[in-house]
């Protein structure tokens, strides 16, 4: 079955169409992906900070603590990889 030229004219307009919408699409996912990047990096560093607060009154304190930096190892059940040992 052989198209038209109308009906050729038509699917060409709407491939077009398609591949417009495909590349915004490609580019808002980079520009969410980009967000989320610098989201986990400033979570990264709050977290960094926190955990030389911890470690930093844990010592005025005179308490033993123990802190898995890599993730590999942290706990599977959720919870936080800073334990109290005394």
């Amino acid at each position: 079955m052989s198209l038209t030229k109308e009906q050729e004219d038509l699917y060409k307009k709407t491939m077009s169409e398609a591949k417009t919408q495909l590349d915004g699409i490609d580019g808002e996912m980079e520009k969410e992906l980009q967000k989320a990047r610098e989201r986990l990096a400033k979570l990264q560093e709050s977290k960094k900070s926190f955990k030389q607060i911890y470690v930093g009154t844990a010592e005025l304190l005179g308490i033993k603590v123990e802190i898995e930096d890599d993730e590999d190892n942290a706990p599977s059940d959720g919870k936080p990889s800073l334990q109290n040992l005394q």
